[in-house]
């Protein structure tokens, strides 16, 4: 089974109460957002692999570390997903960025695939799936199934919050994948809403209703 990390550095925590808090504004929301995933890329990245290559510092020349292979590839699921992704930038400016779309069919309610666009070398690189909720995980697990499909094995999934439904849904489905929480909160309710959750993330992001 992978990983199921909760970032709960105090930072992250404390920036999470002001995300859920009603009251916050969008501007708000939308920096405290970016905040929380910069926060969150730090932990995500913690594996990633190391060479050694030569320097010249202003004293000796010496040997030291860089990120090894490829730089990493952002896929956030249209749209909430985009509210994230430049905080991850921040952290790793070289990474690529695709992008899944998927919407919700009225009449089985199961995720649709609408637009798909990956790095052309998606499968060469370590993907971070990114999502603010992890609700039921229909859209995760449909978004993990689209990038498996082009035969990309390297994939995590990072989410603000999660029910504990959509983990358990994620890992039965794809058990391979680490999910990375800034919280793990109560339940779903009867409309598919985390409880005590923060709403609508792309609602309070674009200051849609």
């Amino acid at each position: 089974m992978a990983k199921l990390v909760i970032c709960d550095h105090p930072l992250i925590q404390h920036k999470l109460t002001y995300i859920r808090d009603v009251k916050t504004t969008t501007k708000d929301f939308r920096e405290l957002v970016d905040e929380v995933a910069m926060l969150m890329a730090y932990e995500i990245t913690r594996d990633l692999p190391l060479e050694t290559i030569t320097v010249d510092t202003p004293v000796i020349t010496t040997e030291t570390k860089v990120i090894a292979g490829r730089p990493l590839g952002l896929i956030p699921i249209l749209r909430a997903g985009l509210g994230m992704v430049d905080g991850v930038l921040k952290l790793v400016p070289r990474a690529k960025i695709g992008h899944v779309g998927l919407f919700r069919d009225p009449e089985t309610l199961m995720p649709v695939e609408y637009y798909v666009k990956l790095p052309t070398d998606a499968e060469e690189r370590e993907l971070i799936v990114i999502d603010p909720m992890l609700a039921t995980g229909g859209s995760a697990i449909a978004a993990i199934d689209v990038l498996k499909k082009r035969n990309c094995t390297q994939i995590k999934l990072m989410c603000l919050i999660a029910a504990p439904e959509g983990v358990k849904a994620v890992q039965e489905v794809h058990p391979d994948v680490d999910i990375y929480l800034a919280a793990l909160d109560d339940h779903l309710n009867d409309h598919g809403y985390i409880v005590p959750g923060l709403g609508d993330a792309g609602d309070r992001l674009f200051g849609t209703k």
